[in-house]
């Protein structure tokens, strides 16, 4: 993996995670307002998902069939990074505090490297171990999840789903592209994705309530379509396009972490725009966040297919192996000698 191409991603990964983290802070009045989680997740993926439709069609150039060859992909995104993933945190919550509902979902990072550990049956990094114990652990400090008492199991059920959910979104998101821009992606995986939010909420299995009143952002009175609308566009239509391009350069395990940052942004604009108190502690957290995906991302590594496979460093400049004359003897009727791949031995 490039530095250049690392570097661009990890910008657009933060960008993705800013742009997540903004919805929490907007949909709280609507949740204060009376709307269900569902009904709002809901509209809000219709409108991420209409609004990248135009884009998704430019960068398709009329190549349709992309469509088709990544149909797989297109329904996992919808059915399990869009939808369940979403359906199952909501579960969650209704059953244990928000605190340790994220936190549990914010596990995927880790799930991705255990993944990867029993896999390939190689041990991770110690870079990666390291980055993996201190990022988790400025996630409780940002989190502060608190509970009285027993968890309700299957709270902590649900959680632990949204985790996995969470962790197959970005082995989703960084598969090869099979010629879909990332727009696309999203866009389809939006669209699809309301439509069966929409029916999850019509048979009844969740709450769908949506009053249409007008709530109170940032101390104006608005109509309930304005924090949605924002929510639509940016922490959806843009979170979604641009996580998905991320995870493309960066691959699933350090789009995973870089991911983490969502939690500090969600965060940081509840203090910003609603006044919500930001303690030391969560600072010290967001900071520690930071330090792990650096631990992370210095390890280099490559992507390939749905594993993160561990890149060997060779003290070479060559970006292709070097081609050397094997021992095979000539082939009959030929005047060249077969050629095989070698390991630089540098210089």
């Amino acid at each position: 993996m490039k530095r250049s191409t690392t570097t661009l991603g990890m910008l657009i990964a933060v960008v993705a995670a800013a742009s997540f983290g903004l919805s929490g802070a907007l949909i709280k009045p609507l949740l204060e307002a009376g709307w269900s989680p569902a009904a709002a997740v809901t509209l809000r993926v219709f409108i991420g998902g209409f609004v990248l439709a135009p884009f998704a069609i430019i960068a398709l150039k009329g190549r349709w069939i992309a469509l088709w060859y990544a149909r797989s992909r297109i329904l996992l995104m919808a059915i399990v990074g869009v939808s369940a993933t979403q359906l199952v945190y909501f579960a969650a919550v209704e059953r244990i505090p928000v605190g340790i509902a994220i936190l549990l979902e914010y596990m995927a990072p880790l799930l991705l490297v255990a993944f990867a550990w029993a896999t390939t049956r190689r041990m991770p990094k110690a870079v990666v171990l390291i980055g993996s114990v201190i990022a988790l652990g400025g996630l409780v400090l940002v989190v502060s999840p608190e509970g009285s008492g027993a968890l309700d199991p299957l709270g902590i059920i649900f959680g632990a789903s949204a985790a996995v959910g969470a962790a197959v979104y970005y082995v989703i998101a960084a598969r090869s592209s099979e010629g879909l821009p990332a727009v696309a992606l999203a866009a389809a995986g939006l669209l699809i994705g309301g439509v069966l939010l929409g029916l999850v909420g019509v048979v009844g299995i969740v709450p769908f309530d949506m009053p249409m009143v007008d709530v109170t952002v940032l101390g104006y009175v608005v109509p309930w379509w304005v924090p949605l609308l924002i929510v639509g566009i940016v922490s959806t239509g843009i979170a979604y396009s641009t996580s998905i391009m991320a995870s493309e350069m960066l691959g699933s395990r350090l789009a995973s972490f870089v991911g983490l940052l969502e939690v500090v942004s969600a965060a940081l604009y509840a203090w910003l725009l609603i006044g919500e108190n930001l303690s030391l502690p969560q600072f010290i957290g967001g900071a520690l966040i930071l330090v792990g995906i650096g631990f992370v991302r210095s390890e280099r590594s490559e992507e390939i297919g749905d594993f993160t496979i561990e890149a060997e460093a060779f003290p070479s400049d060559h970006d292709e192996p070097i081609l050397a004359p094997a021992s095979a003897p000539l082939e009959p009727g030929t005047d060249t000698v077969p050629l095989r791949p070698v390991q630089s031995s540098g210089g």
